[in-house]
């Protein structure tokens, strides 16, 4: 494919080094061939000129366009295949006009790009003692990010970062310039927050609301590292699950638990671990002073007052902490400003392990897990990859309390937003990586996961729930639309607002997208 007349930003095409650089996407490793994520020609605009000139470029030759903004959708739903497009926003719009504050009627507002990873807009927003709720690996970036949900610590206390947008600017299908709000088009506006990501029109900046450090005092939390036993994360996950099932528990509290398999490099969590670490446990370094970094649990736990009369119930905290090998900081359970906090829990790596993946994660609406005992049986099933030594397979694991009624997750039903599953009680990824020769170990551990969690007779959840940032399985999205959202009224819904926004079908790059109507 030549490249496109007008195009101030740079333009790459097939058969060069700096080409196969740039396509690279956190799916490649798992599904690059399989799903021939091979465009034809990546464009990365300078400006929304750019963006236009794009579209119609690929509307007068009946093409598509992809949209990656920090390429980490799981299923690799970012990128596409030749005769496409590949419109790569990670670096358009960085400019000093791409992030401000702005204050109105005593509340703080930010009007960002979507090419800001999380890493950078998370420090930006300590600066200026502001915070919001947002997910934790650093290179992610805002525009997926924002029309997936933004899931992360603060969740629960906060909701989702989506809940906080006030406006969207896009680029439409015909070249067009537009502010999408509630008000303004609350059919488009409301599909862009949950729908069918990438899929409705170019994103390029939003506005949202914003937390003050000011507005919190009082604020605590505590990140703690153990090693990895059984007995330990059987007692974490009790805790998480009497808070899950507990309809009544205070808004006012967050807890997530990771496990990680050995070789998980810890220093990009934790600056400064390594001479803890050296201090305390010089066996787990080898002759040449390279530390093999153990199996490990980390929990991430946090109070924030939200009336003036809120008390923090510190027992809590305390047998949360009880036994951790390591506890950032001098006091074990820090109080400080919210922004700080949330760049403390910042996962600085870009990626868990360098190897492909088996994908999962699953939501429940369950209110008895204590009863049903799925805190036993999860435990079972994250030692089976993480207790044997020398298996080839390394888990990530993440177990994070969304639900009772007071979790704003909830609460945020019917806000104007496609979110789905507001009713999730708790969130599990469980995600394997494996070699090539550990594949088919890898794909079997997460069968029986499927067969045992999941469906009529499931200890997790009666049915499919799934995220779309969590995607995974069949990449046909219409085949599995059930999975992604609660009913048949919202799906045929979507699918009239992506008749309306995409009647080309230039942003159909891929199958993992919602079906426009007829």
């Amino acid at each position: 494919m030549e490249t496109i007349t007008g195009i101030s930003g740079n333009q790459y095409v097939p058969g060069t080094e700096i080409f196969d650089y740039i396509k690279y996407q956190y799916a490649t490793s798992t599904y690059g061939v399989e799903r021939d994520l091979n465009p034809a020609l990546i464009v990365q605009p300078k400006s929304k000129e750019d963006i236009a000139l794009t579209l119609r470029y690929a509307k007068e030759r009946k093409i598509a366009v992809a949209v990656k903004t920090g390429g980490h959708q799981y299923s690799g739903a970012s990128s596409t295949s030749a005769p496409n497009i590949q419109l790569d926003l990670e670096d358009s719009f960085k400019g000093p006009d791409d992030r401000k504050v702005f204050l109105k009627d005593d509340k703080a507002y930010v009007r960002t790009s979507v090419s800001w990873s999380l890493g950078e807009f998370n420090a930006w927003l300590t600066e200026h003692k502001l915070f919001v709720p947002h997910g934790q690996c650093t290179e992610v970036h805002l525009g997926g990010h924002v029309q997936t949900g933004g899931y992360g610590q603060l969740a629960r206390s906060f909701g989702l970062l989506g809940d906080h947008v006030i406006s969207l600017e896009i680029v439409d299908t015909d070249g067009n310039f537009k502010e999408v709000t509630k008000a303004t088009d609350p059919d488009l506006f409301w599909a862009f927050l949950g729908g069918s990501p990438g899929n409705l029109g170019i994103l390029t900046h939003f506005t949202i609301q914003v937390h003050r450090d000011q507005d919190y005092n009082g604020s605590r939390g505590m990140k703690a590292l153990y090693f990895y036993d059984t007995e330990t994360l059987k007692r974490l996950v009790d805790i998480l699950v009497e808070m899950s099932d507990d309809e009544n528990f205070p808004r006012n509290y967050d807890l997530c638990i990771s496990v990680l398999s050995s070789a998980f490099p810890l220093l990009d969590l934790w600056p400064g671990l390594d001479q803890v670490m050296a201090r305390r446990h010089p066996e787990l370094y080898g002759e040449n002073g390279a530390i093999f970094w153990p199996r490990t649990i980390v929990v991430y736990a946090q109070w924030v007052p939200f009336e003036s009369g809120d008390v923090c119930d510190m027992s809590w905290f305390d047998r949360i902490k009880q036994g951790s090998d390591w506890i950032l900081g001098d006091s074990d359970v820090e109080e400080k400003p919210m922004s700080q906090m949330t760049g403390d829990w910042i996962f600085r790596n870009v990626r868990e392990f360098e190897h492909p993946y088996v994908k999962r994660t699953y939501s429940t609406s369950s209110r008895t897990l204590g009863e049903d005992k799925w805190a036993d049986w999860v435990v079972k099933r994250i030692d089976a990859i993480v207790g044997p030594e020398h298996n080839r397979c390394w888990l990530s694991c993440q177990l994070q309390c969304f639900g009772g009624k007071n979790s704003m997750i909830a609460r945020n039903t019917g806000n104007g937003t496609a979110y789905s599953w507001r009713d999730t009680t708790i969130g599990c990824t469980m995600d394997c990586f494996h070699t090539d020769k550990t594949k088919a170990r890898a794909e079997d551990w997460q069968k029986v996961n499927d067969k045992e969690a999941i469906g009529p007779a499931g200890i997790f959840s009666r049915e499919d729930r799934r995220m779309l940032w969590g995607s995974y399985g069949n990449w046909d999205l219409d085949a599995v639309w059930n999975c992604y959202f609660e009913d048949r009224a919202k799906y045929e819904k979507l699918q009239q607002v992506r008749k309306r926004a995409d009647p080309y079908g230039i942003f159909t790059p891929n199958p993992f997208c919602v079906k426009r109507a007829p």
